[in-house]
């Protein structure tokens, strides 16, 4: 199992430094560059970029600076915002909890009703139900998540005045009923197309288990259907879904951005999209990092989680 989690973990690190390497030379290659901030100043001279340059070492080779920049990062220093001088990691931390705390209330949603779903579809194969789940799932993966979103505004907010438009809380009204109030419509948007998933995938899963040879002896033996359902049928079809939970999580990921943005959620993405807009490649380069971590570990988890519970997957 030791050696089993090492190596997992060897491949992690290579390929988080596979992906701050390209992150950041694709950062320092784009049109403007990092200067294009303090070049965008009528008040900043020649003289004034040249020394700025100098401080911020943009002066050195690519290469020299990405090792600076990684060895710095290793160390905690992640850099310092161009906006407001602020640590980077403060800036990432104070827009951590939002986040968090919309893709937490999303999964929860899509896993309980996405598991719902696909185990009643299995055992209900080719019914009214199954059918129409299918459809149901073949739209909302087909439906962009700021499409919805901007319905789910029009619809719920606009005309019904059901929901709020945006933001995570009411100016003055910190009360928790109040959060989840606004917390409703962007958790839902983000969990439509997760819901799709985990319905499909449980699904398949579920007719697998199903027609295996031990079900059918536990039904020969004269087993209870709900016992053989939940004992031996359920706990077999949720170990896939293991894996399936640490794949779904760069969609995840990336179906907050989109959300937040639409429903102007101080989180990650939001921060993202403005930091990019000011140039701010320090935090743009931060967010991107902290995301593959967080991308890299639940992979990591998935796959040790999968190991415990399957002593078979070690062998290789």
């Amino acid at each position: 199992m030791a050696r089993y989690v090492a190596n997992r973990l060897a491949q992690a690190i290579m390929l988080l430094v596979i992906v701050s390497a390209i992150g950041f030379a694709i950062l320092h290659l784009a049109p403007g560059g990092p200067l294009s901030q303090f070049a965008a100043s009528a008040q900043m001279t020649q003289e004034d970029l040249d020394r700025v340059t100098r401080q911020l070492g943009l002066d050195r080779s690519l290469p020299i600076q990405y090792l600076d920049w990684f060895g710095r990062m290793l160390r905690g220093d992640w850099g310092r915002s161009y906006r407001d001088g602020e640590a980077v990691l403060a800036v990432i931390s104070s827009h951590l909890g939002a986040t968090l705390e919309l893709m937490a209330t999303a999964t929860i949603i899509a896993v309980l009703l996405g598991c719902w779903i696909g185990v009643l579809g299995a055992l209900r194969r080719y019914s009214l139900f199954d059918s129409l789940a299918t459809v149901g799932a073949m739209i909302a993966l087909s439906i962009p998540t700021f499409w919805f979103g901007l319905v789910t505004i029009y619809v719920f907010s606009v005309k019904l005045g059901w929901l709020p438009a945006g933001n995570r809380q009411t100016v003055g009204d910190g009360s928790l009923l109040d959060l989840l109030h606004h917390l409703i419509a962007p958790a839902l948007v983000l969990a439509l197309v997760e819901t799709a998933m985990w319905g499909r995938f449980m699904r398949s899963s579920m007719l697998e288990v199903i027609n295996q040879d031990y079900i059918r002896t536990a039904r020969a033996k004269g087993m209870p259907e709900w016992r053989i359902l939940t004992v031996h049928a359920l706990r077999n079809a949720l170990l896939p879904m293991i894996t399936v939970g640490g794949l779904q999580f760069p969609t995840l990921l990336g179906g907050a951005l989109v959300a937040e943005t639409v429903f102007t959620w101080p989180g990650m993405g939001r921060l993202f999209l403005d930091s990019i807009g000011y140039r701010d490649y320090p935090v743009v380069m931060g967010i991107l990092m902290f995301s593959a971590i967080m991308v890299l570990i639940g992979s990591l988890l998935a796959d040790i989680l999968y190991a415990v519970v399957d002593p078979r997957i070690r062998v290789g």
